[in-house]
């Protein structure tokens, strides 16, 4: 069982992680109130990624991008070569697929080369829209390394100003508040950084994998349709 020393040994080097503080050659311990600031910025971005992390996982689940459902009704519907089956199917889902399909089969009477070029600008369009929207994920992991490099360049200064204060005979426990600054504001940066950055690439390759999913199935779809209507041309 910890001793209340002992305890409140590890608060004191828990909070370093929260305030930055320097110590006075009288001994005495002051916060830096810049260095603070600059974890608790950080601390408050950390907290805003969870939220675009979470945001984004949700956003962009599959059955709102490409729904295994939909797309297998529509691929029958448009194996019978009815049109209008095929439109009701797409009509009633919102997912991005659907909008594809939609555009495709809307413009199918033009030709199927323009069913084909419908489908494709529908598909950039939805991909640009869900790109633009996990964008403030990527701009988080690379703003704040160079807020956690502004933590570090103040820390070191401190630093620096404490060994010329001191005729560079500075106590070690005196340097210890700034270079301390200059690790922990790295560390949060790094703590914002990473998992913003490493969801973002994931989100975004899962984004496009799902997006050449449903624009190969419309095109499939498009194609069935497009050699019923044709067949049925030369029939008649």
């Amino acid at each position: 069982m910890n001793t209340p020393t002992e305890f409140s040994s590890t608060l004191d080097a828990a909070s370093i992680f929260f305030v930055s503080s320097s110590t006075l050659p009288d001994g005495s311990t002051q916060i830096e109130w810049l260095g603070s600031l600059i974890i608790w910025l950080l601390i408050a971005m950390s907290m805003i990624s969870i939220g675009l992390i979470t945001a984004a996982l949700i956003s962009h689940r599959r059955k709102i991008i490409m729904p295994a459902a939909t797309a297998d009704a529509f691929l029958r519907a448009s194996s019978t070569g009815s049109t209008n089956e095929a439109r009701s199917v797409v009509a009633a889902d919102g997912s991005d697929f659907a909008r594809m399909a939609k555009a495709a089969i809307d413009t199918l009477p033009l030709g199927r080369s323009g069913a084909v070029d419908a489908a494709e600008q529908t598909a950039e369009e939805c991909a640009a829209r869900r790109f633009r929207s996990i964008e403030s994920l990527n701009v988080l992991a690379q703003i704040s390394p160079m807020i956690g490099l502004f933590g570090t360049v103040y820390g070191m200064i401190v630093a620096f100003q404490t060994v010329s204060a001191s005729g560079g005979q500075a106590d070690p426990a005196l340097l210890a508040g700034g270079i301390g600054t200059a690790l922990v504001t790295t560390f949060w940066g790094l703590i914002v950084a990473i998992p913003a950055l490493l969801a973002y690439a994931m989100v975004r390759n899962w984004i496009d994998a799902l997006m050449a999913e449903a624009l190969e199935v419309t095109l499939r779809g498009t194609a069935q349709a497009a050699s019923h209507t044709s067949e049925r041309g030369s029939h008649s």
